[in-house]
């Protein structure tokens, strides 16, 4: 943006390796022979010392240059854009794009109006607590603290106050990183299980992936299943050219990244995907892919399970790629209330219900004793969400819901229409961002079907969901969430009715406008989001549902 660009749109595959080099309003495709098959964060180095390191890269290591579906891109700052992209790149023979800026700056509409907004909001943000982010983020920080080594600092988004666990790591090789979240957790349990103590190979494990440009969480929920083969006997060191046995090594990641960046032998396989390689293993190992988490446990059952929480099983089924911001709109709230049950917060069922009303639709949204009012939820949130990643607000922060800083802790879902409006100088209210959220949705839906999703056939979940009783969440181990008119409800031992979710799919597919039988999208629901031509496209291919 500071170099005067909205977006770049890259069509095309070049016949050799390139980058794409914006500079001084000028883009040059330049060769980059000498780069392929170097790692993301390796060809990132390269590029800033010849290029000058006030330069902005975005690259793919060699798992996007062989189209793994699992390969991702890797930006300054270590940040990632995962959902295949890498694989695209890749395709193009596009190693990474460089970005010197011009020092543009960007221009404001309302500027006046807009500082204001700014000043509302640093407001609240000063009076924000760390218990306001979420127990687990708290927790999070504080794990962080207690770890062995030198003190990590703070690494905060460009702009943002902090108020997060978004930390540097500095291994004793003097290697330093990005550690938070799933990438700084996914390898550290195997690691501690494998060794009996703290160390640096989950920090390096984590740099593996992202030199290699892979998804860690990808990666996390390939380990699980490889592990569950291995106890099974259906998959082993030997048939997999893969030390199975030794997960929790340094040895079994730079094996297992080699392998699947450069598609090797098994490694071919897993870099389709856990799922298509579950299918060609076949013995049993289909059933083991659903249980693909952290030391081979069930994966839905650390956050946001659908059994506990109801909402977020529509949200998995109908979401493309990992959607945790979605899910974190219901988590945080619920994990409060789960912490206010302990008296650590004010969460009651009123407040949740109130903030149910306010953010997801209606009160018994907030009544998990139902599964009344969960599709609109649904619906609210994603028509909220997309938006608000699109403007890059902070997943920690908004949407602005469940604050000590509010009397009522409620909120206000009104600030990102604001902020949008005097930005552009075009009026937008709380409604018309949702329509701009609908719209992102229902094109991402389009692509979707386009590529081969079946619409309500495709919609599903795991079997055990809807077999296996609930039994534990890290964020609310008791399992206890609102009931009818706010009470106290636990729901161990609960699951995911199917009749119940079908019927919740039904209510669905009716408020986005969509075919109930074929949950395809229809002209009317696509024009009426002047989205025309993306109708007429569907409609050529068969793809378009019955008004």
């Amino acid at each position: 943006k500071f170099a005067g660009y909205d977006a770049i749109v890259v069509q095309g595959k070049s016949e050799k390796p390139v980058y794409l080099f914006l500079h001084d309003e000028t883009a040059e495709l330049k060769d980059a022979s000498d780069l392929w098959g170097k790692g993301s964060l390796d060809t990132r180095e390269i590029l800033k010392s010849e290029l000058g390191n006030s330069v902005r890269v975005v690259a793919v290591g060699p798992a996007g240059e062989n189209m793994a579906i699992l390969a991702n891109l890797m930006a300054d700052n270590d940040a990632s854009g995962s959902g295949g992209l890498g694989a695209v790149m890749g395709s193009k023979r596009l190693k990474a794009i460089a970005v010197s800026g011009a020092g543009k700056k960007v221009k404001i509409a309302q500027p006046e109006r807009f500082k204001e907004l700014v000043a509302y909001y640093h407001q609240l943000d000063r009076a924000f607590p760390l218990d306001n982010i979420s127990r687990w983020t708290k927790d999070l920080i504080e794990d962080f603290r207690t770890i062995p080594g030198p003190e990590m600092k703070k690494n905060v988004c460009y702009g943002c106050t902090g108020k997060c666990a978004r930390r540097d790591y500095e291994a004793a090789d003097g290697k330093k990183g990005k550690f938070i979240c799933g990438s700084a957790y996914f390898y550290q349990q195997w690691a501690e299980r494998y060794y009996g103590v703290w160390n640096d190979v989950p920090f390096h494990a984590t740099m593996l992936c992202d030199n290699y440009g892979l998804d860690a969480v990808h990666i996390d929920m390939m380990i699980g299943w490889l592990y569950r083969c291995h106890e099974a006997g259906v998959l082993t060191d030997e048939n997999t050219g893969i030390p199975i046995s030794k997960i929790g090594s340094p040895e079994f990641m730079e094996t297992l990244m080699k392998k699947v960046s450069f598609r090797e032998g098994f490694g071919d396989l897993l870099a389709q995907g856990i799922e298509k390689a579950a299918e060609s293993v076949g013995l049993g190992a289909v059933e083991l892919v659903e249980m693909t988490g952290i030391l081979g446990e069930t994966r839905y059952q650390h956050v946001y399970d659908p059994r506990l929480y109801i909402i977020t099983g529509l949200v998995h089924a109908m979401e493309p790629r990992l959607v945790e911001h979605q899910l974190h709109e219901v988590g945080y709230i619920l994990s409060k209330f789960w912490a206010g049950t302990k008296g650590l917060t004010p969460f009651t069922g009123e407040v949740v219900r109130a903030i149910g009303k306010k953010f997801w639709g209606s009160e018994i949204a907030a009544d998990f004793s139902t599964y009344e009012g969960k599709a609109l939820a649904v619906k609210k949130i994603q028509d909220r969400e997309y938006p608000k990643e699109s403007l890059i607000l902070c997943d920690f922060l908004w949407p602005l819901s469940g604050l000590d800083t509010y009397e009522d802790h409620v909120g206000d879902p009104t600030l990102e229409s604001k902020i949008l409006s005097a930005v552009t100088g075009q009026e937008v209210d709380e409604e018309g961002l949702y329509r701009i959220g609908e719209r992102i949705f229902n094109l991402c839906r389009a692509m979707l079907v386009r590529e081969g999703h079946q619409g309500r056939n495709s919609d599903v979940l795991p079997d055990y969901l809807h077999t296996i009783p609930f039994e534990y969440e890290f964020p609310n181990p008791d399992g206890v969430v609102p009931g009818k008119d706010g009470e106290v409800l636990c729901r161990k031992g609960e699951v995911l009715e199917r009749d119940k979710f079908e019927k919740m799919k039904d209510e669905y597919y009716q408020l986005r406008q969509w075919d109930v039988t074929t949950g395809l999208q229809t002209r009317a629901n696509l024009e009426e989001l002047d989205l025309k031509e993306v109708a007429d496209d569907l409609e050529k291919r068969g793809l378009l549902g019955s008004s």
